[in-house]
C-alpha cells in the first residue's frame, strides 16, 4: 500500500471518528488554559502554579472568547447527580482529586456538565472529553463527599453534551513530588 492510499485511509479514519463522536469541524478542541484569562495565564508563565485560587480574582475572571461556541474539552469527571453507574450531571476538572481529595480548583477551571444522554460512569475521576457549546456561567452545585456536602462553584457549563471517555487528559496537572496527594499521580496498570 503506497503512503498516499495510507494517509488518505488515516485522514478518514479520523474524520469518521469524529464524526461520530459529535465533533464538527467547527468544534474548537481546547485546553484548561484557555478557560483562564490572558493575565493569569501570564502569571503561571513566571512560575506560579496553576492552583490559581491565591491570584487576586480568585478564579472568577472568566475567558468569554469561547462562549456559546462548539468546544471539546477532556478533563476528569466528578459526579454530582448519579443514579447507581447512570450519571445525569458532573464536574469536569482538570485533576484527579480535585474538589474532594484536595483543594477546589478556581471557578475558571471547573465546568459543569450536563449530558445529552446519562453517561455510564465506574468511578469517579474518569477521564472524558465533553463536546457541546461552552457557556461562561457562575452556577453552585452540592458534590457529596466523605466529610460531608461541599457546595462546588464553576465557572463555565456544557448543557446536552457528548460525553465520551478517553485514555488520559492531554494537559492535567501534575501534583509536585512533595505533595502529600503525589500518590494520585501514580498511573493505573
Amino acid at each position: 500500500m503506497s503512503n498516499h492510499v495510507r494517509s488518505t485511509l488515516a485522514l478518514a479514519a479520523a474524520l469518521f471518528v469524529s464524526t461520530a463522536a459529535g465533533v464538527s469541524a467547527e468544534t474548537a478542541h481546547i485546553f484548561w488554559k484557555d478557560l483562564r484569562p490572558a493575565a493569569q495565564a501570564a502569571a503561571e508563565n513566571v512560575g506560579l502554579p496553576m492552583i490559581a485560587a491565591k491570584l487576586p480574582d480568585h478564579g472568577e475572571t472568566l475567558s468569554l472568547n469561547l462562549q456559546d461556541k462548539s468546544i471539546q474539552l477532556a478533563g476528569y469527571a466528578l459526579p454530582i447527580d448519579r443514579d447507581g453507574d447512570l450519571v445525569y450531571q458532573f464536574l469536569l476538572v482538570p485533576w484527579t482529586g480535585a474538589c474532594s481529595h484536595m483543594p477546589t480548583p478556581p471557578p475558571n477551571q471547573i465546568v459543569l456538565v450536563t449530558p445529552a444522554h446519562p453517561y455510564k460512569m465506574s468511578e469517579a475521576y474518569q477521564p472524558v472529553a465533553v463536546t457541546g457549546a461552552l457557556k461562561p456561567d457562575m452556577e453552585k452545585s452540592q458534590l457529596f463527599i466523605l466529610d460531608g456536602v461541599s457546595v462546588i462553584q464553576s465557572g463555565y457549563s456544557v448543557r446536552k453534551a457528548d460525553v465520551v471517555a478517553v485514555g488520559s487528559v492531554p494537559d492535567t496537572i501534575t501534583l509536585p513530588v512533595n505533595s502529600p496527594w503525589s500518590f494520585l499521580n501514580k498511573k493505573k496498570n
